[in-house]
């Protein structure tokens, strides 16, 4: 009996000794996801926490699972989400732990780019650890592709860009790879308007939501080239996932992709190098719009407040250079800190650190400027718009609509 006591008092010794355990639920699944994730976890470790992982496969899931427990008051200590409006909801509805102590400390305001911290900040508060950040239109190109078609260079304007592509297509390649998926299409047209329209453009349409620029020629413009595009995808697009398109630019059978930075855990999976094998440009030029995306953490209140030492510890370690540059050679992002030395990162990820300390470059994705609603009903109608033969006004009306009235109905496939 004294031999099991003394065995007890030095377990929960031990236990004491261990530091704070942080149950973290994810979606970190993926190859590449998962070598990240445990960068971020050993270094948790580290650092005197205990790590216990909770991956679920898919986004949708995990956030339903997050809700759930929530719901049922056993929350995880932190749980991955994405810097988005239903974020914002969740904070404004109590639910979550505000991060400004660890933020000041760390000097999140001085060190991470502004359009970032006002992701994460709801009301003045700050309520998530941003971890990653990923940018969804970069332009990728097969340099076998662009060899064999004649192009000298990636292309630097949406002439060249449209040049290239009707190259690509009279050497009998697959001008444009792109996956015939809703949030696919969004992604594309997001791209165009970054691209041709501009951040002036791009800022007026989804944030500003500026009636002018909604009924505007540019606007329309943007649609038409858009619309335009589809006349260089092959066949076997519609359906298509985004890793499978990308596999047409690694065996050479295509030349271009609109895609984020996550296409470069295919590149590496196939043996391909940046600059060798495959381009990559943050945009048609050098001042196109870098689109901010990427992973947060969470950190969602529980009865006691028991897990507020692990949620701080998690947070300060989270965003620490180390850290940062771990995950993100892991994972193929680019570090949330702009005064780090990226030198040992990828090329491509070198490009996007360099463009985040370019303010004048830097604009949030539609998931950080529209209701969950809105974005639903966006994606619907720019998806109905290049799978269907509707002119570009009667589209832009459509967009017009939505982006003007946060209670349209999200169920545009049957607008004209």
């Amino acid at each position: 009996m004294l031999r099991a006591c003394v065995l007890a008092t030095s377990l929960l010794a031990a236990a004491a000794q261990a530091g704070p355990q942080a149950d973290v639920l994810h979606w970190w699944t993926s190859p590449g996801e998962t070598a990240a994730m445990h960068a971020l976890a050993d270094a948790y470790r580290a650092a005197g926490g205990q790590w216990r992982d909770l991956a679920v496969v898919a986004a949708e899931q995990a956030r339903a699972v997050l809700m759930e427990r929530i719901r049922a008051g056993n929350p995880p200590t932190a749980a991955q989400f994405n810097a988005s409006r239903s974020f914002v909801q969740l904070a404004r509805q109590g639910r979550l732990n505000a991060l400004d102590d660890v933020a000041a400390q760390n000097r999140w305001a001085e060190t991470l780019p502004a359009v970032l911290l006002d992701a994460v900040r709801v009301d003045g508060r700050i309520y998530a650890v941003p971890i990653s950040i990923h940018m969804p239109a970069w332009l990728w190109s097969s340099k076998a592709a662009l060899a064999k078609a004649g192009i000298r260079h990636e292309p630097r304007s949406i002439d060249e860009f449209f040049a290239a592509l009707d190259k690509l297509k009279a050497a009998g390649l697959i001008p444009l790879a792109h996956g015939g998926q809703p949030w696919q299409d969004l992604n594309l047209f997001s791209a165009m308007l970054a691209n041709q329209g501009g951040r002036e453009l791009y800022l007026a349409v989804l944030r500003d939501r500026d009636a002018t620029a909604l009924q505007g020629e540019p606007l329309r413009q943007v649609l038409v080239n858009y619309k335009k595009l589809r006349r260089y995808v092959d066949a076997a697009s519609p359906g298509r996932s985004w890793s499978d398109s990308t596999a047409l630019l690694i065996s050479g059978r295509a030349g271009l992709q609109f895609m984020g930075d996550w296409v470069k855990g295919e590149f590496t999976a196939a043996g391909q190098q940046p600059g060798r094998d495959y381009g990559c440009a943050t945009g048609l030029s050098p001042r196109s719009p870098y689109i901010v995306d990427g992973d947060v953490l969470v950190f969602p209140k529980d009865k006691h407040g028991s897990a507020r030492a692990a949620q701080q510890l998690l947070a300060r370690v989270a965003t620490a250079p180390a850290t940062q540059l771990a995950f993100s050679a892991r994972k193929g992002s680019v570090p949330v800190r702009t005064d780090l030395d990226t030198r040992t990162l990828d090329a491509c990820a070198r490009l996007g650190a360099a463009a985040l300390r370019d303010a004048g470059r830097l604009v949030g994705n539609t998931e950080m400027l529209l209701d969950p609603e809105q974005l639903t009903a966006l994606e619907n109608a720019v998806s109905d718009y290049w799978n269907r033969d509707i002119p570009a006004q009667a589209a832009q009306q459509t967009i017009a609509r939505i982006l003007q009235n946060p209670n349209s109905s999200t169920d545009t496939r049957r607008q004209p």
